[in-house]
């Protein structure tokens, strides 16, 4: 992102005086001027929504049901080329609509669903950048904090929507095609249709709690550089490297402290007894890193000149 020493002055974004750091006299608030009224979520929520990555993101996610379903009726379903033995959700994944449902998450959730976090949120202020326009909306003048929250917020929205949208619409294509019946659980048995809902709400909401580290991550990029794919990229990237990390077991007990190491936790919540040691551990180390990303990218943003 563009910069150059500039200075702050009171109740604008991007301030004017004659010396680093220095306040050069108070500018009065105009009548009626409410920071917490500007940049309003509505009007930054369709700004995103009309934007073709948006729409692209949800086309591909939605997509997915539609190829798995395709691949399983061309080559056949996973149970009747047998598992050498050996049970897992791609085994089961045309047992029901539920079954089909999560194994949409299984297969998308160690790279796909990482993709719609990154971009929504290592998009949202780098882009502003890119196209010249931060420094207006700071202007307007929008504080801020005000604006990175609005940003933030509108952002994990999206994200949380992409993560419903594959489930709602595999459990929908996984109905129609296979029907509608009990979850059948990967280590044997199964849920009661009653239960099988509740269970896969758990599933979702756990993956999209697991992804606040990228969407954190992709942020922060997102506030220090005007390139929105860099912001992007770097984020997918780190993430990659996380799991790579996850995969030296020479690391040890020190795997414990990554993200990556936590992130198909979940499984556990598709077990006969409902088990929330792995998925509590997870969230803590999820949650502790966004968190700190999270502080870092206001606190950047807060001290930065914008004048791109």
């Amino acid at each position: 992102m563009t910069t150059t020493p500039l200075r702050t002055g009171p109740g604008t974004g991007t301030g004017t005086g004659t010396g680093p750091g220095e306040v050069t006299g108070a500018v009065p608030a105009a009548p009626g001027y409410r920071p917490r009224r500007t940049l309003p979520l509505r009007v930054e929520a369709v700004r995103q929504l009309k934007r073709r990555r948006t729409l692209v993101m949800g086309a591909v996610l939605a997509a997915l049901p539609f190829v798995l379903v395709a691949a399983f009726a061309i080559g056949g379903s996973p149970d009747e080329r047998g598992g050498g033995g050996r049970l897992n959700l791609m085994d089961t994944a045309t047992a029901s609509g539920a079954n089909f449902a999560a194994t949409c998450l299984f297969v998308s959730a160690g790279f796909l669903l990482v993709v719609p976090v990154a971009l929504f949120c290592g998009d949202t202020v780098a882009s502003e950048a890119s196209w010249s326009s931060l420094r207006y909306l700071l202007a307007a003048p929008v504080p801020r904090s005000r604006l990175l929250w609005s940003k933030l917020a509108v952002a994990l929205g999206f994200s949380a929507a992409a993560m419903l949208l594959l489930p709602l619409v595999g459990l929908a294509v996984g109905t129609a095609a296979y029907g509608w019946g009990p979850l059948r659980l990967p280590a044997g048995g199964s849920l009661a249709a009653t239960d099988t809902l509740p269970r896969l709400a758990l599933v979702v909401a756990y993956i999209f709690v697991s992804q606040l580290v990228t969407a954190g991550l992709a942020f922060w990029l997102s506030t220090k550089t005007d390139a929105p794919l860099g912001a992007v990229g770097g984020a997918v990237g780190l993430t990659i490297v996380g799991n790579v990390l996850d995969a030296v077991t020479a690391l040890g007990s020190w795997r414990e402290f990554l993200p990556a190491h936590w992130q198909f936790a979940w499984a556990d919540a598709l077990q006969p007894q409902l088990e929330w040691g792995g998925m509590l551990k997870g969230t803590a180390v999820s949650v502790t890193f966004a968190l700190v990303l999270v502080a870092l990218a206001f606190r950047g943003f807060a001290r930065k000149d914008i004048v791109s």
